[in-house]
């Protein structure tokens, strides 16, 4: 098991703090938990504590913003997308600011905190602002390399990350490239494209699949927004058969941004492995994955149905 993708989002960071002294970071009052706290420690006079105000939190990354500073900002997905969706939408996306919101503690992996703190709906609300861009990281590696390059970038970002340790995916040699899907097995019975931490198990249910006599594509679809048109539709022709697999709600997620390219360029059957119509519940992370069906047995069986669909 790797490290949580939070973790390398504070190592990141702190060095490109070292890099850029334009850096600046905020955080609401959760700085240990979103690990800001490691740039804290590095550089106390750029990092700031607005206190649990997370729609001020936007309107000060904005103005820092405006004064020529490249602001992280972190919280809580939760309240990042949601308590604070208007100040996100009209102070950073709306006059396009070299912004980028840092969301941790997404999804289901939240764990014991419960619905109320479980963001299943914050990728499509964030997508859905024009001029936002959205990322999902899938380990550390992804993460430390999405940094440097929102660092780099002009324009509002909204980075997803998670609480719990996650597998490693990728090599210290990786190179993250914003839109970009990027092709971890090739196959040609069907495409299974993951995002955030479900790549690992989308990896493994290629594996199962293989044993099983299929021939299982794998995606990582990290850039939602703008989303690979190319690789999706290339995916259609070549397998005939998609599966999406999300940490977040089958409603205006991953499964939804591709159903939207298949069904205007190159439709085939498609599955969703993903959060149906619901909220979460209190639980550990690996109870919650398996009771809501986010596991490697749910993409294989998926993969499965979807493949019997073909013509």
């Amino acid at each position: 098991m790797g490290k949580a993708t939070r973790e390398a989002y504070g190592e990141a960071l702190r060095e490109m703090g070292l890099e850029n002294r334009d850096i600046v970071v905020l955080d609401a009052d959760l700085s240990k938990s979103t690990k800001t706290s490691v740039f804290a420690k590095a550089f106390p006079d750029r990092h700031f504590n607005v206190g649990i105000a997370e729609q001020n939190l936007m309107g000060v990354a904005a103005g820092l913003a405006s004064a020529g500073k490249i602001p992280f900002e972190s919280t809580f997905a939760m309240f990042a997308a949601g308590r604070a969706f208007e100040q996100v939408r009209n102070s950073i996306c709306y006059p396009k600011l070299n912004v980028t919101v840092a969301a941790t503690h997404a999804g289901l992996t939240v764990g014991e905190d419960g619905a109320s703190h479980q963001a299943i709906e914050d990728i499509s609300l964030m997508r859905s602002i024009p001029n936002m861009t959205v990322v999902v990281p899938a380990d550390a590696a992804e993460t430390r390399q999405a940094v440097a390059w929102a660092a780099n970038y002009n324009g509002p970002v909204y980075l997803r990350l998670g609480r719990m340790s996650v597998p490693d995916v990728f090599g210290e040699g990786y190179e993250f490239e914003m839109g970009k899907a990027v092709e971890l097995a090739d196959g040609s019975d069907v495409t299974i494209m993951a995002t955030g931490i479900m790549v690992a198990p989308a990896r493994h249910a290629a594996e199962e699949l293989i044993a099983a006599g299929f021939s299982a594509r794998v995606l990582n679809i990290h850039t939602i927004k703008p989303i690979d048109k190319a690789a999706i539709i290339k995916a259609a022709e070549d397998t005939g058969a998609i599966v999406t697999c999300e940490e977040h709600s089958i409603i205006g997620g991953l499964g939804s941004a591709v159903a939207e390219v298949l069904v205007e360029n190159w439709p085939v059957p498609m599955e969703r492995v993903g959060v149906l119509d619901t909220f979460g519940e209190s639980g550990t992370p690996d109870a919650l994955l398996e009771k809501y069906h986010l596991t490697t047995a749910d993409i294989v069986q998926a993969a499965k149905r979807v493949i019997s669909r073909k013509r």
